[in-house]
Formats: C-alpha cells, sequence, structure tokens
C-alpha cells in the first residue's frame, strides 16, 4: 500500500468514525475551516459529483485502489491540492441524527467526552466488516486522521497540543460541520496538521539509547550502562544489608533456641516441665515485637510494599528500622513466618534510597526499575537461586502472570550481584539444600506433567479453603477492636496470635518457625529431633509425622499456625511456611499411592498451595526445583504452579496485587467490535502472486479511478 492509497484508508476511518451515511450532515452544524492542502490529502476529479459528499471513500476490492473524495473540496486537477468551495450543507438543516457521543459522560470544564467515556469504546468505528486500517510510519496523515494501532498509541496520548492548533478561517482551508470537528478534536488520537507519525514521534517522544559509549559518557537515566553501574550498587548495597540481617538472625536464634535453654533450664527444671519453655520463649518475644511496632511505627508487610511500588515506585526508608526489629523479634518467637518479606522490604527502601538520594533520579519508572532491582536481589540472595528470587519480585506485584517484564533483565542482573555479596560474606555456597530421597530423579514419563497439575489443582484448593478461614479469623481480630492503624493495640493483638502459635507448637513442633530447614525434616518424615529451631523437639506429646493420618493434621496446623501468625500481626514472610505445610500434604498423598514419588508430591503441593496465594508461578517452581536439586521434576512443579495459578485467579489474596496501569484495559477490557480476519487459502498451484497480508473486504463498489 503506497502512501496514496495510506491517507485514503486512514480518510475512510474518518469518514466511517464521523458519518454513518455519506451524503448526509449533523443538525445545526456550522462551518470550521478544515486544512485538506498538502501532500497527504487527495480528491476527486472535479467531474465527480459524488465529491461533494462527505467523506465518500469507494474501492475496488480486487486491486485495492482506494480514492478519496474531499470534505466539501473540489479538485484542481492536482491531487495533492484541494480548492475550498462552500459546503453543501451550508444554509440547509438535514434530518435529525443522534450522536453517537450523546449518552457519553462530559467534562464540565471542558464539556468534552470524559477520557473513562472515550476508552470504554473504540476510537474509530470499525468498517462494515470489522476491519480497520493502520497507517504505516511514513504515511504523511491527512489533517484530522485519527490514528490507531497500539503502535500509534504513545504518539496519540501526546496530540493534545497539536489537536488544539487548528487555525479558523485560514486560506486553502475547506470546511467540516463544527460539531463533527468537535467530535474529531474529543477522540483520542488526531492530527490536525499534515504531518508524518514519524516526525510526531521524534517531536513527542525522546530517544533513549544511542551507542554505548555515547550512552556511557551522558550517563543517562535507562541506558544500558546506566542500568549496570546502578544494578552493581544495588546489588551490593542490598548484600550487605541482607548479610547484616541475617547474620543477626541466625545469632539469636541460636542464642534463643540452643544457648540460653542450657542456661536457663536444663539441669534446673524438672523434664517434664522443658516444654514450658516454648511458650516463656514466645510469649516474651511476642511482647517485645508488639512494643517495637508500637513505639517505632508501622513497619509495613508483604501488601504494603507492593502498594507502594504500583503507587509511588519505592517504599520509604521510614519503615526500615521498626521492619527490622518487628521481624527478628517475630522469627524469634517461633511464628510461622519467615524472612523473605522483610529483607524484600529493607531492600526494596534501601535500593529506593539509592536511587532516589545517590543517582538522582526522578522518573517515577526509573525508580520502580531500581526498586525492583533491590527487591530481586534480597529473594535471590536469600533463596540462593538468583533467578528464582528476580522473578518472584516481579512476579509477587501482579495477580496474573510477569507484568513489569521490561524491568527483568536488570532485575536478573542486581540480583546475580547481590547473591556474590551476599554468599561470599556469608560464606553460604549455592546448592540443594533438601535431600527428598536419596537418588535424584533423572528422568519422568510425561504423564507426570498430569499428575503435577492434579496435584497442583488439589493445593489450590486447600489454599482457598485457607484463604476463607483467615479472613473470618480476621473478622475474629477485628471484632474485638485489634485492628487499627494507629496499632495502639498492637500488644494484646500480637498477643491473642500468640496464643494460637503456642498452642499449635506445644502439640505439633514441626510448625514452629518459618519452615526452610523443617521442609526437609517434613519431606524425609525424619524424626523432630532434627527440628533445628525449637527446643525441646518432642513437644508436649512427641508427635511425629509417620503416618497419612499424622501428617494430614501436620499440614493443617501449619496452615493454622501461619493464619495465627498473620492475624497476631506479626511481622515476615509466608512463602517458605506454606512450603512446609505442601509438603506434609504431599506425604500424606505418598501414604495414599505409595507409587508416587516423594518429589513431585511434596514439590508440586507445594507450589500448588504457594501460587494460590502469591501468584507467583514462574518464581515458585524454579525455586522449588533449585532448593530441592531436583531438575527434572521442574515440568511437573510447572504444571502444578500454572493449574494453581488457573484455579484460584479470581480470588487473589493479597489485595495489593494489581493489573500496570498502562496495561490495565488490554487485560480486563476488550473491544465491543473486534477485528475480524477474513483469510482464503490460496491455490497451491497457479498462483500469479505472492500475497503476505490476510484478504480484507470492503464494500463491493468500483473506485472513482477504476470508474474513469
Amino acid at each position: 500500500m503506497n502512501n496514496h492509497q495510506s491517507a485514503t484508508a486512514a480518510a475512510d476511518c474518518l469518514d466511517r468514525t464521523l458519518h454513518k451515511s455519506n451524503a448526509s450532515c449533523l443538525p445545526g452544524d456550522e462551518e470550521v475551516p478544515y486544512n485538506t492542502s498538502g501532500p497527504g490529502s487527495h480528491a476527486a476529479s472535479n467531474s465527480d459529483p459524488s465529491a461533494l459528499n462527505y467523506g465518500r471513500v469507494e474501492n475496488n476490492s480486487q486491486l485495492k485502489t482506494f480514492s478519496f473524495h474531499n470534505y466539501g473540496g473540489t479538485s484542481n486537477g492536482n491531487d495533492d491540492t484541494v480548492s475550498p468551495v462552500p459546503s453543501p450543507c451550508v444554509g440547509r438543516r438535514p434530518p435529525q441524527k443522534e450522536s453517537k457521543y450523546a449518552n457519553m459522560k462530559q467534562d464540565k470544564r471542558t464539556r468534552r467526552p470524559r477520557a473513562d467515556s472515550i476508552l470504554s469504546m473504540s476510537t474509530i468505528d470499525r468498517p462494515v466488516d470489522g476491519h480497520s486500517v493502520v497507517a504505516p510510519d511514513d504515511l504523511a496523515l491527512p489533517p484530522h486522521t485519527l490514528l490507531h494501532g497500539s503502535s500509534k498509541l504513545a504518539a496519540n496520548a501526546f496530540l493534545q497540543r497539536e489537536r488544539m492548533c487548528c487555525d479558523v478561517g485560514a486560506e486553502g482551508k475547506s470546511f467540516l460541520p463544527k460539531r463533527a470537528s468537535q467530535h474529531t478534536l474529543g477522540t483520542m488520537g488526531s492530527v490536525c496538521t499534515t504531518r508524518t507519525l514519524k516526525e510526531i514521534q521524534e517531536e513527542f517522544l525522546e530517544k533513549v539509547r544511542g551507542t554505548f559509549s555515547e550512552d556511557a559518557m551522558a550517563f543517562a537515566e535507562g541506558t544500558i550502562p546506566h542500568s549496570i553501574v546502578v544494578g552493581i550498587v544495588i546489588g551490593c548495597v542490598c548484600g550487605v544489608v541482607a548479610y547484616l540481617y541475617y547474620t543477626m538472625l541466625e545469632f539469636l536464634l541460636d542464642l534463643v533456641w540452643k544457648e540460653m535453654p542450657k542456661w536457663i533450664v536444663l539441669d534446673r527444671w524438672p523434664e517434664h516441665l522443658h516444654v514450658l519453655w516454648i511458650p516463656l520463649a514466645t510469649f516474651t518475644l511476642s511482647i517485645c515485637c508488639g512494643l517495637s511496632i508500637y513505639y517505632l511505627g508501622e513497619p509495613g508487610d508483604l501488601a504494603y510494599t507492593i502498594q507502594c511500588i504500583h503507587e509511588q515506585g519505592y517504599k520509604g526508608t521510614h519503615h526500615v528500622i521498626p521492619m527490622i526489629f518487628a521481624s527478628q523479634f517475630s522469627i524469634l518467637a517461633g511464628a510461622s513466618l519467615g524472612p523473605e518479606a522483610p529483607l524484600v522490604a529493607i531492600c526494596a527502601a534501601s535500593a529506593g534510597f539509592v536511587s532516589r538520594r545517590v543517582f538522582r533520579q526522578t522518573n517515577r519508572n526509573v525508580v520502580r526499575k531500581h526498586t525492583f532491582m533491590g527487591m530481586a536481589g534480597a529473594l535471590a540472595a536469600f533463596f540462593g537461586a538468583p533467578l528464582g528470587g528476580s522473578l518472584f519480585a516481579l512476579e509477587v506485584a501482579s495477580r496474573f502472570g510477569l507484568e513489569y517484564f521490561e524491568h527483568l533483565t536488570e532485575s536478573i542482573f542486581a540480583g546475580e550481584v547481590c547473591v556474590v555479596v551476599f554468599r561470599s560474606l556469608a560464606g553460604l555456597p549455592l546448592g540443594q539444600i533438601w535431600h527428598i530421597t536419596p537418588t535424584r530423579i533423572l528422568e519422568t514419563e510425561p504423564s507426570t506433567i498430569l499428575v503435577g497439575a492434579a496435584i497442583g489443582l488439589l493445593g489450590a484448593g486447600v489454599a482457598f479453603l485457607w484463604a476463607n478461614f483467615h479472613w473470618r479469623l480476621m473478622d475474629l481480630f477485628c471484632g474485638l477492636g485489634l485492628l487499627d492503624d494507629a496499632n495502639v493495640y498492637a500488644v494484646p493483638r500480637i498477643l491473642l496470635g500468640a496464643c494460637g502459635v503456642v498452642v499449635i507448637g506445644m502439640l505439633v513442633p514441626q510448625t514452629m518457625s518459618w519452615g526452610e530447614w523443617e521442609f526437609g525434616v517434613i519431606a524425609t518424615l525424619s524424626p523432630a529431633s532434627k527440628l533445628p529451631h525449637i527446643w525441646p523437639t518432642t513437644g508436649l506429646l512427641g508427635f511425629e509425622a509417620n503416618s497419612l493420618q499424622n501428617c494430614l493434621i501436620l499440614g493443617f496446623c501449619k496452615l493454622l499456625a501461619i493464619s495465627f501468625s498473620v492475624a497476631g500481626g506479626y511481622r515476615g514472610g509466608f512463602i517458605f511456611p506454606f512450603f512446609a505445610a505442601g509438603a506434609a500434604f504431599g506425604r500424606a498423598l505418598c501414604f495414599v499411592f505409595p507409587t508416587l514419588s516423594p518429589v513431585i508430591a511434596t514439590l508440586c503441593f507445594a507450589a500448588g498451595i504457594n501460587v494460590a496465594i502469591t501468584r507467583t508461578a514462574l518464581a515458585t517452581s524454579l525455586i522449588l526445583a533449585f532448593l530441592a536439586g531436583e531438575q527434572f521434576a521442574l515440568p511437573a512443579v510447572i504444571a502444578a504452579s500454572v493449574v494453581s495459578l488457573f484455579a484460584t485467579g479470581y480470588v487473589p489474596f493479597i489485595k495489593s496485587q494489581l493489573a500496570r496501569s498502562d496495561i490495565d484495559f488490554s487485560l480486563y477490557y476488550r473491544e465491543k467490535r473486534q477485528p475480524q480476519v477474513h483469510d482464503h487459502v490460496p491455490p497451491i498451484i497457479g498462483t500469479k502472486m505472492m500475497t503476505t497480508y490476510p484478504s480484507v473486504i470492503y464494500n463491493e463498489q468500483p473506485s472513482v479511478a477504476m470508474s474513469k
């Protein structure tokens, strides 16, 4: 399609937008100058009486040639110029015709259709067959031509100034009805001067990247050299922050659950009273957690971090100190919450601070990218899985899939840097931490994917039941007046939550702590004596997960402990706790189906539960397979994750997970009249030419050029 054909095709879109009939005018119209001069316009012959019709476009569907009849003008024999003549609508009032904008909401200030009303309908009216024409970038667009297509949306959004610059009464302009002109101006994306789309983009859109040397010298935001430097700095900062947090946590865990019982309990308390150390330590540290929240302020949680990412692109540093104290006390108390969410919040605030204060960034999207770098670094360092941790940081911000895909590469890079710094300082290797079976899976049957999908569906069902129970428990806390924004009742709230944690922990000690190392104990049906973060490990009854019934009890008790921990106001993440619950349910399945692999059962059930809550299908699968050292179990785990994501797509748990504002309509709305492709299968032999586009059916009318 050449420029002339494209111009007339674009005019066809305008004609169908403003006029449903070829020869009628809107009632009460006045004359408004309409510039049709310039290389982008075309008119019919003087001898053609239909040239006085409004925007009539005729074509020959076989040759795909178009002819654009001038709006109220006649041709002077040259296709590039149009002589102005009086509009055929002047001096007469045609029959009343209801405007399609009559029922639309209007802006009280401008009296134009509001943006939400415009977005709720198609930008242009489709031709009869449901198709629209998208002009190429190098086309000289006719005046007031509506731009259409995703590639044009960026330019359309910046054309308000151009749309307001039409001169009235200038020489060389023909006329359009005033109301039709207003409709065109009120519609998103119209051009008032004859300019190419590339010229418009060059004026309103700034080129971001040049050569590597130019970008390195300018150090422009968003460029590759800029992202490399910022990624290294953020990765190093977050690696050091994660190391300090982890070192302090490990030291205090050993102190509370290993050293202090030796100093206080052993050789001083009767053996049957040793179990009382659990409520003593838990209630004491819970009170400390509540007091830290009351005096230091709200530390936030994962949902609040996600909300900050969406709304302002960063998290304030004033949450860092409260989060450090509250999360440390929560984990030390044995609550079923882990350090992953606190690390995400702390590193997100640190990365935002580096972006805004050190690199002086003010662009919200750039600051958001740097914040994602910090979140990715925290999770990559903690999980020891750079790819899975980085993906988790990006996926957890949305309800269905990874939406901030443009930040993926930089986030993975920052995650790699953070892993190097953190693991080097802590002396931790990268490798398998769970040995579920003595030998790894070396190959699997394709049917294993179906098994994984079925297990994932079971996990989604368990997560759905847990979510409903949790909201009812939150209603109970709310009914007691313990949920207040000022945290006035932080201590009573956390003590009530501690009651549930303590009772469950004394009966089933495997539910204590966040579950990173408990997962291996549960998945292998090992004795409770191997639990690392609880003392005494036997609990009150000497519970062992060695049967179908006990595994089910352990799984449900772990979910109850998670719910009481969250409702009580403890601060921490529930990723590993859900993994541990999934391991218990997976081992229960192995008792029902003895031929089922424990690796497949535990990993797929853990993925099904966690994905249903966190909406992180890709990251959860990679993290589980990496930590278990089972790469050939990954297809089944992915199947479980994806099925769980689909099954719980309409029941989100984290309310702050939202669709990106710039792609919200593409995800949750669609145009009421969708363009259809009318394609025919050409014969294999005997074709005269090869077409690379589907056949588009237009009105079967001969064009002016053909009629001549």
